[in-house]
């Protein structure tokens, strides 16, 4: 194979990796969002780096709706073992023909509303859920990934705020049945954990600012105040 040369050397070895390594594919869902909306593509990224540093140096993280598993890798650099969940299969199907060799981790079709998940994890996040979830049946979901955490675990939950769904496509609208103000989403949590902390989220920036003015809130919680199953 003949090794294309770059006219400044520092770019060699983007040239030398691209011929060695191939590639790589953006999955069912990051790709029709890069082409649809590229912002949300970062939002998207930003939303993992920070869940990736909050639970940085966790040893078995589990992710409840992962998509097409295309962020992953985000948050497998600080993390040591991480299971991928969704409860579609044609996004799970699609996340283990994807899956990186250098970030390998476990998928698995599941539905935190129909039972847990067997295993023992100190770290879970769930993103773009929630929201998803019939308030009469946001218990049992959080219940189910419960059951599945260690005494010590953090789970951190982030969904769009009630107040940005004014600004909302209709077909956001149509899926967001149970998006919350950053309080009732604290009371939510508070329920089943210790501690809980709050975040907002504008575009890419997390920060403490006035939660009435982010388009997406993140609750931080940790210690389960008790285990069930």
């Amino acid at each position: 194979m003949s090794i294309r040369k770059t006219k400044d050397p520092v770019n060699q070895p983007n040239i030398e990796f691209a011929q060695r390594r191939g590639a790589i594919s953006l999955g069912l869902l990051k790709s029709r969002e890069w082409i649809e909306d590229p912002r949300r593509f970062l939002f998207s990224q930003s939303r993992y780096k920070f869940v990736s540093k909050m639970l940085s140096g966790r040893r078995n993280v589990l992710e409840i709706g992962c998509g097409d598993a295309f962020n992953a890798p985000i948050v497998m650099q600080e993390v040591g073992n991480l299971t991928v969940t969704d409860f579609d299969a044609e996004f799970i199907n699609d996340a283990r023909a994807r899956m990186p060799p250098e970030y390998p981790y476990q998928a698995m079709v599941h539905n935190f509303l129909e039972q847990p998940l067997p295993g023992h994890f100190d770290a879970a996040y769930s993103l773009d859920v929630l929201e998803h979830i019939d308030a009469r049946e946001e218990a049992r979901f959080l219940g189910n990934i419960l059951t599945s955490l260690t005494p010590e675990a953090v789970l951190i939950v982030g969904i769009p705020s009630l107040e940005s769904q004014i600004y909302a496509s209709p077909g956001s609208k149509a899926g967001h049945i149970n998006c919350k103000t950053a309080p009732d989403l604290k009371k939510l949590m508070e329920q089943s954990f210790h501690s809980v902390f709050m975040f907002s989220m504008n575009d890419e920036v997390v920060h403490t600012g006035y939660h009435k003015m982010a388009h997406y809130i993140f609750a931080v919680a940790s210690h389960p105040k008790k285990i069930l199953g």
